[in-house]
């Protein structure tokens, strides 16, 4: 007797993610509670039974055990993230299956690449006929599990494909997915760089008025923990301030009423992408001074034998901790407070004014108030405030600085006598503030009406030729400085 029982075909799945340390295996994990048949493969065999074998109830997954086997079990056209490092493992992840795909099929890289590394890739596959789109994703390892927030760039085709998955994983707020098309090619690394430059800075202006407040006011980490507590509930409601907060709080677990904080070596770390945001403004010409001095700033805690040597030898003022006497402690917290939301309005300001810059530069027609949109949530961040940035770009979108909407500017005009008494107190008592002082140096030289540059084109004229401009009338013009002292128009 011949048995005619045909097997059935094994399952096809609809999106495939390669690379399988935390943040792909749990965005692998987000995509299959969705409900969506996932294919999932690592260069280590073993990290992916692991994930079927521990996840495996939490959705569909169909492990692929050689990139072949992995490429075979996705249906057509096929749709691939890769989750692994920046550079050089990317390049060699898509040397390894782009000559496995087929016209028409996408690929997606949603690690933390340079924009200018998607670009070429984007170019090099878009010769072959496949749609390779880099996309930001932030949230960390939660974020990826449980909702993050995410930046796709790349083609409209492969959009098609990919925003209703990614509207899906996302974190959503107000109904909102925090996930849009940002544009083509690099546009979603791009933005994503941008975010994590503000990231920085935006970390560094809480360091700097923690470090104010306790060596101004003589209080505990915990004590400080309530403040930031308290400060989260108002303008300043964001991630951020939220995990200040628990992190003051928390004691060192080896040690009885010892502050982690106070345990933890004092020097920060960082995976570049600061360093590529500030490379990238200079390069555009847009000043992210607020970045800047945060990747500064973290550079500096790293030089540890020259701060040891330091420490011992260069003079400061006096030791006066605490300097702010009982009395006036708590209009020195709000005075903190005023200064650190001020100076975090022009840290997004400079982001954001990069953003269009970056958007101009390569034609990507980048939506800021979008950006504002998909930031609210999942994403590290996330703040009350980016509310009213959206606002501020849907009531106006060619707004020139987003210090220059009328909430804003009102905010940091209300904040500013406060904000200059902060900068005054750093440096009379020695505690260093470059991220308060710098976003004040940069408002100030925002909104005066003519500044210093004048003399340095009249220097740049005297010693190297490179002419001038005037106020009254047009043109470019030198002076014969070593001559006659007579100007002359220049052609």
């Amino acid at each position: 007797m011949t048995d005619t029982t045909q097997q059935a075909a094994p399952q096809k799945a609809q999106i495939g993610v390669t690379g399988l340390a935390t943040m792909g295996r749990n965005l692998a994990r987000n995509i299959a509670r969705h409900g969506y048949v996932t294919a999932v493969h690592n260069r280590t065999d073993a990290r992916t039974k692991a994930l079927v074998e521990e996840f495996g109830h939490e959705g569909t997954f169909v492990p692929g055990y050689s990139a072949q086997e992995f490429v075979d079990s996705l249906e057509a056209p096929r749709t691939v993230i890769i989750m692994v490092k920046a550079g050089g493992p990317t390049d060699a992840v898509i040397e390894e299956l782009a000559p496995l795909l087929s016209e028409g099929d996408i690929l997606v890289d949603a690690g933390n690449a340079h924009f200018a590394d998607t670009r070429r890739r984007e170019a090099a596959l878009r010769e072959k006929g496949i749609h390779f789109a880099g996309v930001g994703v932030s949230g960390g390892e939660e974020g990826a599990l449980l909702g993050p927030s995410i930046m796709p760039g790349g083609s409209e085709h492969a959009y098609a494909k990919l925003g209703p998955i990614f509207a899906d994983i996302a974190v959503s707020v107000d109904g909102t997915p925090c996930s849009t098309h940002v544009g083509p090619d690099g546009a979603g690394h791009f933005v994503k760089m941008v975010h994590n430059g503000i990231e920085y800075a935006d970390m560094q202006l809480i360091a700097e008025a923690y470090d104010l407040l306790r060596h101004g006011l003589g209080r505990t980490p915990a004590q400080l923990a309530e403040v930031f507590d308290s400060w989260n509930s108002g303008d300043l409601e964001s991630f951020l301030i939220e995990i200040t907060a628990q992190v003051l709080a928390k004691e060192d677990p080896t040690q009885d009423g010892v502050a982690l904080v106070d345990v933890i070596l004092d020097q920060a770390e960082q995976k570049g992408t600061g360093r590529w945001t500030v490379q990238t403004a200079l390069d555009l010409g847009t000043p992210v001074s607020g970045i800047a001095e945060a990747v500064f700033a973290r550079a500096l805690s790293g030089h540890a034998e020259q701060r040891s040597a330091a420490a011992g030898a260069l003079p400061g003022p006096a030791e006066e901790a605490p300097f702010v006497e009982a009395a006036h402690a708590d209009a020195f917290v709000d005075d903190v407070r005023a200064a650190l939301y001020a100076s975090k309005v022009v840290a997004y300001a400079q982001g954001f004014d990069m953003v269009k810059a970056g958007s101009v530069e390569y034609g990507w027609g980048v939506d800021p108030g979008a950006m504002a949109t998909i930031w609210r949530g999942g994403c590290i961040i996330r703040a009350k405030f980016l509310d009213r940035i959206r606002e501020a770009y849907e009531k106006q979108p060619d707004l020139p600085s987003l210090l220059l909407d009328p909430y804003f500017a009102r905010a940091v005009a209300d904040g500013q006598e406060a904000w200059r008494r902060v900068v005054q107190h750093s440096v009379a008592h020695g505690i260093p503030a470059p991220g308060f002082a710098s976003a004040l140096a940069y408002y100030d030289g925002l909104r005066r009406p003519r500044s210093s540059a004048a003399l340095i084109q009249g220097l740049r004229d005297l010693f190297g030729a490179h002419t001038y401009k005037r106020v009254d009338r047009e043109g470019s013009f030198h002076v014969a400085w070593a001559g006659d002292g007579a100007e002359h128009p220049w052609s």
